[in-house]
């Protein structure tokens, strides 16, 4: 009787030996290195490939005003846009869910391909609803199936550095869009619109290429219950107000760089220089996901991201009163710097509400939720626009659902803290 009872302590000894190796490998973050920091490089030109390109659409927005599109009424080309936007987001539940499975690789290069092809076929668009299907669905859903798990890739190799390692990745769709706007309003008018597009898909397909060969996850997936959606996690007070928070913020966050080229057209300034401020906005905003990641570190993201998300919401008000190259270009500097601090850090809390196994599901249940705020937001500015024929109404109004975010986001932290003073 003995044997068979010594073995059977063996084994639960040797099952618990691996539980306790499981989750020690799990706990222990390389935090820097050359692989770790190659999965960086690797983001940011995933980064700048999607989000930098995304982000380029005011250029795209006031080009199509003007030209291909002139007799469509502008708020109905700001779904084009809009859609995009959300289409970055709104796949996160999906495409988390594959990653925590096991399906990174072929979500990559599946999702990779079809944003160089739809980048391909929008040169060939000459109707609204194909310009809406090739840029709006195609690239948006792209975009989507490459950054959601990318973002959950970081949290694989980082713990202590990881607001550094998020804001670096960041600051590749700050580099996407400061130079895509300038190539596309330098080349149009030298090779044409279907040349320039073509051009910009073959520089996503170099960045991508670099992407899929630098990317790699460092966990195995691991069995986890459930499907697409955890619900247990709303039982979470800091989470549910902290998804409600980026709903509300991207109903209005986005609203000044879809505009900003329009608004400056429209108070006289010449339209060579205008385009230059979506440009201006996304370099400064690099700048911004970089110090906020290296502070996020220091003080905690949410300690970062509530501040500098007021700022961007007061700049969102001051900007319709901005008629001039001066006022113009402050407020480009001003709302880059602050916005890209708050979409930089923006899925750093959402890892510290779980362990590393199910990151990708709460991440994309998250930007589900925003997804529709930013798929709202644009068009309801178009439409306050179009209704008031001015842009003070539609500051009000951006401002104003940015800074209930922040209300938001502050009741997500005390909830995390049980207090108004620490670290998160």
């Amino acid at each position: 009787m003995s044997a068979p009872i010594d073995e059977k302590r063996q084994d639960v000894k040797t099952n618990a030996t691996d539980e306790q190796i499981q989750t020690s490998a799990h706990d222990d973050f390389p935090d820097g290195g050359l692989r770790a920091w190659l999965v960086v490089t690797g983001a940011m030109c995933n980064s700048f490939t999607t989000f930098g390109y995304v982000n380029s659409w005011g250029v795209f927005q006031s080009y199509y005003q003007s030209d291909i599109l002139k007799n469509t009424p502008p708020s109905n080309i700001a779904w084009i846009g809009s859609i995009q936007y959300s289409l970055v987001f709104l796949p996160a539940l999906f495409a988390g869910r594959l990653f925590d499975l096991g399906y990174f690789r072929p979500l990559l290069l599946g999702c990779s391909a079809l944003l160089v092809v739809a980048t391909f076929l929008v040169a060939e668009c000459h109707e609204y609803w194909q310009f809406l299907l090739c840029q709006g669905f195609a690239v948006g859903l792209a975009c989507g199936g490459i950054m959601n798990p990318t973002t959950a890739v970081i949290a694989h190799w980082f713990k202590r550095r990881r607001g550094l390692a998020m804001g670096l990745m960041a600051m590749g769709s700050s580099f996407g869009g400061t130079l895509i706007p300038i190539a596309a309003r330098n080349l149009i008018p030298i090779l044409g619109f279907p040349w320039t597009m073509r051009i910009i898909g073959f520089i996503l397909l170099l960045g991508l290429g670099l992407a899929n060969l630098l990317i790699k996850r460092r966990f195995p997936p691991i069995p986890t219950s459930g499907g697409l959606f955890n619900l247990r996690a709303f039982r979470a007070p800091a989470f549910s107000f902290y998804c409600a928070s980026t709903f509300a913020s991207f109903l209005g966050i986005y609203t000044v760089l879809t505009y900003i080229d329009v608004s400056a057209t429209a108070h006289g300034i010449d339209e060579n220089f205008s385009f230059y401020l979506v440009s201006i906005a996304n370099a400064s905003s690099g700048l911004g996901r970089y110090c906020a990641g290296m502070l996020a570190d220091r003080v905690g993201p949410m300690n970062v991201m509530i501040p500098f998300t007021t700022v961007a919401a007061v700049v969102t008000f001051a900007w319709p009163f901005a008629v001039d190259k001066g006022g113009l270009i402050a407020i480009a500097l001003v709302y880059g710097f602050a916005s890209g601090s708050f979409v930089s850090l923006l899925s750093n809390p959402v890892m510290e509400f779980g362990d590393a196994s199910d990151v990708g599901r709460r991440i994309g249940m998250m930007m589900s939720i925003l997804a529709l705020g930013a798929l709202a937001g644009p068009p309801i500015s178009g439409a306050i626009n179009t209704g008031t024929d001015g842009f003070e109404a539609v500051g009000y109004y951006a401002g104003s659902a940015v800074l209930v975010g922040v209300g938001l986001m502050l009741v997500s932290r005390y909830f995390v803290l049980k207090g108004l003073y620490g670290k998160f």
